[in-house]
């Protein structure tokens, strides 16, 4: 048995909002030529990210030492939560992507489409989890470490507008989760941090 279609005269609201969303959609979908094309397809290329990943890894390195090793368990923990998040509510919600919406008009790149359903988007809870992430283990001293991070959400977030796989609306709500997790295993880290120096202070004495 299908899924039955909700009433959107019963919901005014959320179709006011689907239709100013997929409004902007159309407008940043819009802005297209070969050059932009090859851009955001290299974005999808994890290989692309390795010299960011170590930039990150060198100064937290540099900052914490062996406790590096806290750190990169805490975000491979916060990853895997914040994408497999990203697939129940997408698997909950049923949000078709630009895409796969019958009778849009869709500029996508190398026949790129994905899953079916795209609330929220997986990149954009990701990569500001890092973000915020970074900002809770560095604080505002490091905009060196933290900055470089924000540019690249939002290189990373507008390709999927740009490829057509996502809303605006997926990717603010994508930023709006990464960021929670972003914060609260940020400050898991810290505090994992501080117990294991208090047992090694324990004992040393």
């Amino acid at each position: 048995m299908g899924r039955a279609e909700p009433d959107k005269h019963r919901f005014p609201l959320i179709e006011f909002l689907n239709d100013i969303d997929r409004s902007f959609f159309l407008f940043l979908n819009g802005f297209h030529n070969l050059f932009f094309d090859n851009l955001a397809w290299g974005t999808t290329k994890a290989l692309l990210w390795i010299p960011l990943y170590l930039y990150f890894l060198f100064f937290v390195i540099r900052k914490y030492k062996w406790n590096t090793l806290v750190i990169l368990v805490f975000t491979a923990l916060m990853i895997l939560v914040s994408d497999q998040l990203s697939d129940l509510v997408k698997e909950s919600v049923h949000r078709l992507r630009p895409s796969h919406q019958p009778g849009l008009v869709v500029h996508i790149v190398e026949a790129y489409k994905v899953g079916v359903y795209g609330f929220y988007s997986a990149h954009a809870s990701n990569t500001s989890s890092v973000v915020l992430f970074l900002i809770v283990l560095f604080g505002r001293k490091y905009p060196h470490v933290y900055i470089p991070a924000i540019l690249w959400t939002l290189v990373m977030s507008y390709s999927r507008i740009y490829l057509g796989v996502h809303y605006p609306g997926d990717i603010f709500a994508g930023w709006i989760a990464g960021c929670s997790l972003g914060f609260l295993f940020g400050k898991g880290t810290m505090q994992m941090i501080r117990v294991l120096a208090g047992k090694n202070l324990h004992k040393g004495k």
